[in-house]
């Protein structure tokens, strides 16, 4: 310590108070006093404030509700729409396939007697491609369509028949997508599917109906057909050309057939597995009241009345 300064005092504890300012508080001569209840408030006009009218939206639409996964049942009808539409749009694709190979079939045997227009054969090539590649396109859209239908069907089914498949989704998917495998798979889905959805017994073996058979067995056909349309284009000649269009032509209307029976199959399992449709429901709205006695009026009461 420095000799010319002196020693600092030790610390003092110091204690705050808070106290409100003289006046803040005015009370009366009287003091307060509490009123007693004079019953509910009333407004001499209805007052504008309250609560939003929500009531009546789906928990879905008010903003910040969680949205609730629709149930296998209700997406059904939903997923049946697409995949019909696009079925339909293949079957019509497919029909113009087959009419662009009979065109070219019909040149060929044009050519046998003469020289073509290069316009004409043009022309003939470009529809027989156009036709085949937007055929191959919505036919890829309408199969994944149509087995998604089934992968959400299956579910469905399952809820309604009160068991599941024995088939994991793993191989559903597998056994659906694999060139050939499919061919077999796809009938035994779709006799599962019908078997459940009709509600039979799960010891039973699923015996598939009239309509499954006859789609079963196009399908098979329209494959095996296409596997030997495709091996057939590597043949050189004139007349395996020729032979190649003919298989073309019974591809395409064969395609177009299964994709018809494809819609048929999938509305008659859409009746057994959702056979009330919201969508069909006429909503009801009260017109008149006959002979009901008059509801009884409340009495009403001044403003600034207690009750």
């Amino acid at each position: 310590m420095h000799p010319h300064y002196p020693a600092r005092p030790p610390a003092q504890r110091v204690t705050w108070v808070a106290a409100p300012p003289p006046g803040a508080y005015q009370r009366g001569r009287g003091g307060y006093r509490r009123r007693p209840y004079a019953g509910p408030p009333a407004y001499p006009t209805p007052p504008r404030w309250g609560f939003p009218s929500v009531a009546w939206r789906w928990p879905t639409s008010v903003p910040g509700a969680r949205p609730e996964v629709p149930a296998p049942v209700d997406r059904v009808r939903y997923v049946a729409k697409h995949a019909i539409a696009m079925l339909w749009l293949l079957a019509g694709l497919a029909v113009v396939a087959a009419g662009s190979e009979i065109w070219r079939y019909v040149l060929l045997l044009r050519s046998r007697y003469g020289a073509l227009s290069s316009g004409v054969v043009s022309a003939s090539d470009t529809f027989v491609y156009t036709g085949a590649i937007l055929a191959l396109a919505v036919g890829a859209l309408a199969v994944a369509l149509t087995i998604w239908w089934l992968h959400v069907a299956r579910q469905a089914a399952a809820e309604v028949a009160g068991y599941s498949s024995g088939r994991t989704t793993r191989q559903f998917f597998w056994g659906m997508l694999l060139p050939g495998i499919n061919l077999a798979v796809a009938g035994s889905v779709f006799a599962e599917l019908e078997h459940a959805a009709e509600r039979r017994d799960r010891e039973d073996r699923p015996k598939p109906g009239r309509l499954v058979k006859w789609w079963w067995g196009l399908w098979i056909a329209d494959g095996v057909l296409t596997a030997v349309t495709i091996i057939w284009r590597f043949r050189g000649g004139v007349q395996a050309q020729a032979d190649g269009v003919v298989l073309a032509i019974l591809t395409d209307l064969l395609g177009a057939a299964v994709a018809v029976l494809t819609i048929l199959l999938i509305r008659r399992l859409v009746k057994l597995l959702a056979p009330i449709d919201a969508a069909t429901l006429r909503p009801m709205r009260v017109v008149r009241v006959a002979d009901a006695p008059e509801p009884p009026l409340r009495a009403t009461r001044a403003f600034g009345s207690t009750r």
